[in-house]
């Protein structure tokens, strides 16, 4: 048998790892940085961390060495809820959540028979993750397989970690996007038997919401999630009042909104709630019970208007649940998780809490991945962990350049750049090791040699 050829590569920058979790913790304890520092990963995988002076003599002639030093080398940001189709509804005006479906995203969902389109939409979609320094996502497609085949078929192209999965939806919906209890369970068993594992994808089980399943879709979902406990499941919750009613009139045999998926056994570990907004007091309890994530979609709650989310009252109540931070896209308004955390803590100033920045970094990394139950693999640079890695410019505009220059120690430069920083903060992406994103006028890999 032929052996895998040894592929390593080296990222030279200022480095941070999280040592622990800053919601349980001091936040300014709970970063380990090297200035200088080296990352040495081989196939994919991390191997070494260090002072980049002392790791740099034992690299072996043959290893690439990118060579960032000035900027911040952070994890890859992990996006636990995004709807890869409505990128081109991005951006549009004057709806909430129930017009909006049916005004902006369905119609645009219905394009996605046609897989020529579905390949070119998730291979937007990609860019503009590897843009913003997006490594991995969990993604909504739409009720096509061939949305499905799109995504993964797009991704494997990069050997990014990925979970996606067929939007299940037999009611409440178009004619032309409703697909019936049998065969949304059928074809998202055949898109799992086919995708979930293969190189770094995942399926995720993905009726739409409650509105837009019957009884017998959602039983059907509970029963293949029970058949192959091994992949995810995703869907919504809680996201606007007016949703929060219809989910009563439909559903008036169970207590509330997330009963209805306790009761036909969509609740546990790998199931990821989108936004979670307006969870009771009992459903809080379930979802730590249970250990179900939520999603925390911030740009999505304040652009469609559906409300403030409780990242404070998720993570300090005495029973807290796994949270991890979303763009949504295209409820949401921009690709950026810096602005996606920057959304995240102007929500909790409403609410009378600052979140600080090491939350706000760790709800992008580790808090993502752990919604997905997939913290050993990505989210934090340590040994061992999947080589997936975002370089941010900390002088990439003048005003955050005049702005660095007042700043007084490494966590206040972090809060600036989520504060002031967009796209343009993203100098280079790596996934699996490899540059999959450079910055126009950023230094491309040298070839290091002794």
């Amino acid at each position: 048998m032929q052996e895998t050829a040894r592929r390593i590569t080296a990222l030279r920058g200022h480095v941070f790892q999280f040592r622990g979790d800053p919601f349980c913790d001091d936040p300014a304890r709970m970063l380990t940085d090297w200035p200088d520092g080296l990352i040495i990963c081989e196939n994919g995988i991390i191997t070494e961390i260090g002072q980049a002076t002392a790791l740099l003599k034992s690299l072996p002639d043959d290893a690439v060495v990118f060579d960032h030093s000035g900027k911040f080398i952070l994890p890859g940001f992990v996006d636990c809820h995004a709807h890869y189709p409505q990128t081109e509804v991005i951006a549009s005006y004057g709806a909430q959540l129930i017009e909006w479906l049916n005004k902006y995203t369905f119609p645009a969902e219905a394009k996605f028979c046609d897989p020529d389109y579905a390949r070119h939409a998730a291979d937007v979609y990609l860019q503009q993750n590897f843009a913003n320094g997006i490594t991995s996502a969990s993604v909504y497609c739409t009720i096509h397989p061939e949305s499905v085949d799109a995504i993964f078929e797009q991704a494997s192209r990069y050997n990014m970690r990925i979970a996606a999965g067929k939007v299940m939806m037999d009611r409440n919906a178009p004619d032309n996007l409703r697909d019936t209890a049998k065969t949304g369970y059928d074809q998202s068993k055949a898109l799992l038997e086919k995708w979930h594992g293969q190189g770094r994808t995942t399926y995720s089980i993905t009726p739409r919401f409650a509105p837009t399943s019957t009884p017998e879709q959602l039983e059907a979902t509970g029963a293949l999630w029970k058949e192959h406990p091994e992949v995810l499941l995703q869907t919504h919750t809680s996201e606007n009042r007016q949703e929060l009613e219809w989910v009563g009139d439909l559903f008036p045999e169970h207590p509330d909104y997330v009963g209805v998926y306790e009761h036909f056994g969509l609740l546990g570990k790998g199931c990821v709630l989108g936004h979670g907004i307006y969870l009771n007091d009992r459903e809080k309890a379930l979802l730590h019970e249970t250990g179900t994530s939520v999603a925390h979609c911030p740009t999505s709650n304040t652009f469609i208007g559906s409300g403030l989310f409780d990242v404070r009252g998720a993570h300090f109540s005495h029973q807290p649940f796994r949270v991890g931070l979303a763009t949504d896209v295209g409820g949401g308004s921009s690709f950026s998780m810096l602005t996606t955390m920057r959304t995240a803590y102007e929500i909790a100033q409403l609410q009378g809490y600052s979140l600080h920045p090491v939350q706000a970094y760790y709800l992008a990394t580790v808090g993502s991945a752990k919604t997905l139950y997939q913290e050993d693999r990505i989210g934090n640079i340590k040994v061992g962990m999947e080589a997936d890695f975002a370089v941010i410019d900390p002088l990439s505009t003048g005003l955050i350049r005049h702005r660095m220059a007042y700043t007084t120690g490494v966590i206040e430069q972090l809060f600036v750049q989520m504060i002031l920083g967009d796209d343009r903060a993203i100098a280079a992406t790596y996934v699996d090791g490899e540059q999959v994103y450079l910055q126009s006028g950023t230094r491309t890999a040298l070839e290091f040699t002794s």
